[in-house]
Formats: C-alpha cells, structure tokens, sequence
C-alpha cells in the first residue's frame, strides 16, 4: 500500500433527480458561446441525444455535434474528430456518451494546439494541457472515464490498446442522470458493469491501494456487487441503476487514486487486435487474474467480504472469505451471460505468443498487480481462456 497519495477529482458532480438539467445553468455560468456536442451515433439512434441537446439549447449556446467515432477507437480515428473540434472553434465541450466518447472528448480538450496530436501523447502524455473546458455524460454505468485522466485508444501497429494519461483530461464538470442508462441492452450494462466491477476490486487489490482508493473501492464494490443483477435485467429498476451509476463514478475514483492491474493489462490486446469489447475483455479475464492473485491478496479479498456481505455471514476464516468473493464475481459474470472464453471471438491457439508479448507491454498496469506477473504467467492465464 502507498504510504504517500493524492486525489485529483472534477470541479463538480451533479447526481440524482433530474441531473441533466445543471448543463444549462453550467453553460450560462461560463458563458459558453459555441459548445462541441460529442456523442455517437447509437447515442443518437436510441433518442439519449436528446436530453443533454435540449439542455444546451435552453443555454442558449450554439453548437456543433460530433458523432463520427467508432466503436473501440484507434488514435487516428480520435485524431480525426479531434481536427474536425478545433476547426469548430467551440469554446466548450459537452461529451454523451460511453468510455471512448468521453476519452475523445478528454483528448479533444486538451489537444486545441499544432504542437503535438494524440500520436504524440503516446510516447510523451505529459506535454498535454487542459485548453477547453468539459462536461462528461456517462451513457453507461462502467468505465468511469467521466471521472479519470486516462484516454484509451487502440494502436493498430501494435495491436494493442494504450492508456494516455494526464490530469489535465479530468472532467471540469460530471452529470450523472440515471435516465441515461435505463434502456441500456442488457449485454452492454452487463459488460460496463462487470468493467466497474473489475475496476473496484483491481484497485482494492494493487500495490497502488491506499486510503482515498480503498474508500471508493469499497464503497462501489459494494455498490456493485448488491445491485448489477437487478440493474441489468430490470429496466425499471431506476434505484439499482442509480447506484450502478454512483459505483462506476467511485470505481473511476479508485483508478484515478490507485490504478487497475493485470485484469486491465492482459485485456488491453483483446481490445487492440481482435476489437473485444472492453468490459467483456475484462469480464473474461476477472476470475483467472483473481484466482491467480489470490494467495497474496486473501486479507484484501475478506475484507471485502467483510463490508460486501449484507446476509448471514456464514465464512469465518480468511480463507473462506476469499474463496466466497472469488465464487461471488465469477457467478456474477456467468448469470449475466457475458463470455468466459476467447474461443466465442474466434481467436486461434496460434496468436498465443503474440498475445503474451503485447499483454507484457502494459507495465502501467502490470507493476501495480500485487502478485508478479511474468510471461510464463501471462501464457497460462491466456490458455485458461482460449
């Protein structure tokens, strides 16, 4: 556990009843005159669009949309929206959508310069400042991307997913409405919602952990692990979606204060060659990385069965424990009918090596896993889900 920390949030998070109303009094209070819209088209297609563009109408700002990105990203195609935001001149930005559109919208705001492109913040993410100011729209209750610094894109010549991280990407201002995410299908809530899960407990369990992770670790773990099921399959159950959405918040602040680990690291070529879904690519790989960590991480895991268990507590030993949150996650990801193997995606036994090559690149991730993960490791946790 770090014995030194610190917690960079967003200048304000406005939650609950309604949320999506603040937009306009944001708006007039900075006095935006052109606002960048970014979204996707399946946003738009199923008519969420519409909450967050009558707010800014009601601003009386005008304003461009930007819907052009595709699913999983690579820095070209962010590249390319974030060319078509600065010819815009847009003086502020306002992102509806899931993980990748938040993450462009993040990258455009800080990317308002011919100096250096999002290529560029690969190698050296530092050099980027913050130039517009942003609102982030979670459209999922998952990645937490409202909340963090970090901007994934894919880098096909590596065939890899690459965080780009930089405090100067965190949110100016976060909406968090659960009517957002009340028709979400229920493959897509259950992939971002296992994608918290997993970003909760990774932060509960890296060397990273301290005091300001351990806080919104828990409390989301909690949150998550009480609520995912009902908030998947129930489309009128607004209270569970509501703390799915809170849980995904506070896993996003557990990433900004600690990090993920191997579940992360080892998923980031699932995304980068073979176009995984992200929260499926963690979903499968959640129970092999916990069950691998476990004999390093058993007190972290029974304390998280300790302040996660609302019924009879029939474990009494940290063994048992352990063993009951292992059993809990893995059960979750099988109810909600996410995929456990890789042979669903048509990954052939052969690309073996080359998966734990580029799995051994992301040491961002890979020194925070408490246990240590070497290339013999990396191999077998791959076989066990090809």
């Amino acid at each position: 556990m770090l014995t030194a920390y610190n917690l960079k949030m967003p200048h304000a998070v406005y939650g609950g009843e309604n949320a999506m109303d603040n937009i306009t009094s944001i708006l007039k209070s900075v006095n935006a005159k052109k606002v960048a819209m970014f979204t996707d088209k399946g946003i738009e297609a199923c008519g969420l669009f519409s909450l967050p563009e009558e707010a800014v109408k009601a601003a009386g700002a005008e304003y461009y949309v930007l819907d052009e990105l595709p699913p999983e990203p690579d820095y070209m195609s962010v590249q390319k929206l974030v060319d078509q935001f600065k010819a815009s001149r847009a003086d502020m930005i306002v992102a509806c959508g899931g993980g990748s559109v938040m993450d462009a919208a993040k990258l455009a705001s800080v990317l308002v310069t011919d100096e250096y492109g999002v290529k560029e913040l690969l190698d050296t993410p530092g050099r980027a400042r913050k130039c517009v100011p942003i609102i982030l729209i979670p459209t999922t209750a998952g990645t937490g991307a409202e909340v963090t610094p970090n901007a994934i894109v894919a880098v096909p010549e590596k065939e890899l997913k690459v965080g780009i991280v930089n405090e100067n990407m965190i949110a100016d201002y976060v909406i968090l409405d659960a009517r957002m995410i009340k028709n979400l299908p229920r493959s897509i809530a259950a992939a971002t919602g296992v994608d918290a899960l997993a970003h909760c407990i990774e932060c509960f369990t890296g060397n990273k952990a301290n005091p300001f992770s351990d806080l919104y670790a828990l409390e989301g773990l909690d949150l998550i692990l009480n609520n995912i099921m009902d908030a998947c399959s129930d489309p009128e159950a607004m209270e569970a979606k509501n703390r799915m959405q809170i849980a995904a918040y506070y896993g996003g602040l557990a990433i900004t204060a600690s990090g993920t680990t191997a579940v992360h690291a080892l998923s980031y070529p699932l995304g980068g060659k073979y176009h995984i879904p992200h929260g499926v690519s963690n979903a499968i790989l959640l129970a092999p990385v916990m069950r691998f960590n476990e004999p390093v991480c058993r007190e972290r895991f029974a304390a998280a069965y300790d302040r996660c268990v609302h019924t009879e507590k029939n474990c009494t030993t940290v063994e048992e424990k352990s063993a009951y949150m292992l059993a809990w996650m893995e059960k979750i990801v099988k109810d909600l009918d996410i995929p456990t193997s890789l042979k669903e995606f048509g990954v052939p036994a052969e690309d073996l090596d080359g998966l734990v090559e580029a799995g051994m690149q992301v040491t961002r991730l890979l020194v925070n896993n408490m246990r240590e993960v070497t290339p013999a490791d990396a191999r077998a946790l791959y076989l066990e889900i090809m």
